[in-house]
């Protein structure tokens, strides 16, 4: 899937080179928006951590081997998402967007190893792992669309929250397009599994 790779970093080039990315943090400095979207950036640490394991814990308890496959997946799908983020974060050493307006750092970039740490920078971790267990449950659920639309849309005010708070609009859409593409390679290697040997009987809905 390099050609999303691609896809990304040009959409990134764009959105910095045409001043957009600096353009979009002057327009959200507005303290009540601000206030709106920044539990995004709590909600997008934690429910990662405890969807996966609440399917895991559940699906043990029931005996349901499509919930326990459905936790499985999810897991993974975020764990690709913050090791395929943090790789570009640790090359690319983006500077973070300050909280009040000062000098334009849109457009810092510090590559090399490690010259911006894996914790701030492009793309967003916090849209990545979130998109990646959103496209995970969009492609495992096709006849419940309704789940990966409310996925996708818990991811999309994770992302839209970091944009405007701790991460630049770029980072955001990178983040977005990683993490859409984890989760559905992903969710179709799993969804290969419910009808093969690891899960003969397995079906969602079924335990």
């Amino acid at each position: 899937m390099i050609i999303w790779h691609i896809v990304a970093i040009l959409l990134t080039l764009v959105l910095v080179t045409s001043g957009f990315d600096w353009h979009y943090f002057l327009s959200t400095r507005a303290q009540a928006l601000r206030s709106l979207m920044f539990p995004a950036v709590h909600i997008g640490g934690l429910l990662p951590i405890l969807l996966p394991l609440t399917l895991l814990a559940f699906g043990s308890l029931t005996r349901s081997a499509s919930t326990c496959l459905v936790g499985w997946a999810v897991g993974q799908a975020e764990i690709i998402g913050g090791l395929v983020a943090a790789a570009y974060k640790a090359t690319t050493g983006r500077a973070h967007p300050l909280h009040v307006v000062g000098a334009d750092l849109s457009h810092t970039f510090r590559f090399g190893l490690l010259r911006g740490g894996v914790f701030w920078g492009w793309p967003s971790s916090h849209t990545t792992i979130a998109f990646a267990m959103a496209g995970t449950i969009f492609t495992l659920f096709p006849k419940q669309r309704w789940l990966g639309y409310f996925a996708f849309a818990y991811a999309l005010y994770v992302g839209i929250g970091v944009s405007m708070t701790i991460h630049w609009f770029s980072d955001f859409a990178a983040g977005a397009i990683f993490g859409t593409v984890i989760g559905v390679v992903v969710g179709k290697s799993f969804l290969r599994l419910l009808p093969g040997a690891l899960f003969p009987a397995a079906h969602f809905g079924d335990s």
